[in-house]
């Protein structure tokens, strides 16, 4: 990997969990207020969400008119559109455990600079979790 490479993806993971900080998408309780509807619901995370739906939106219409990414060959869009037993289980079980913790890969990472105990516990699990599937699946 160029210097480049190294030097851009330090910067994008910088402001990714810098944006999931400030939006406090890292506090697990954020979270599970978005997720109690009929409760004390807390509508942060649907801002979130749609900021990065709206800078999305923009990028994907200048997409077509980009040659190649700055630093690659080609683009690397997926192809597939079929939904699988394995991807809808998977999904389910991402969400049940989004839910549960209040945390999904991103913030939990970020988290393990503000809360290090509990980030990591969470972080730790996710691990084994995707170690296990890769053990059951015959991947690993």
């Amino acid at each position: 990997m160029t210097m480049r490479k190294v030097a851009t993806s330090l910067v994008a993971g910088t402001l990714f969990g810098s944006g999931l900080a400030l939006g406090g998408m890292t506090n697990p309780a954020r979270v599970r207020g978005f997720l109690d509807l009929f409760g004390d619901w807390d509508p942060t995370l649907a801002f979130v969400m749609g900021g990065a739906v709206l800078v999305m939106a923009i990028a994907w219409r200048f997409q077509p008119r980009m040659i190649a990414p700055l630093f690659e060959d080609k683009f690397y869009i997926p192809t597939r559109k079929d939904l699988t037993t394995p991807l809808v289980f998977g999904s389910a079980l991402f969400g049940i455990g989004w839910g549960v913790a209040g945390l999904c890969p991103g913030p939990g990472i970020a988290a393990l600079v503000i809360e290090p105990v509990s980030a990591l516990i969470f972080v730790a699990s996710m691990i084994a979790g995707m170690g296990l599937v890769h053990l059951l699946k015959g991947e690993g």
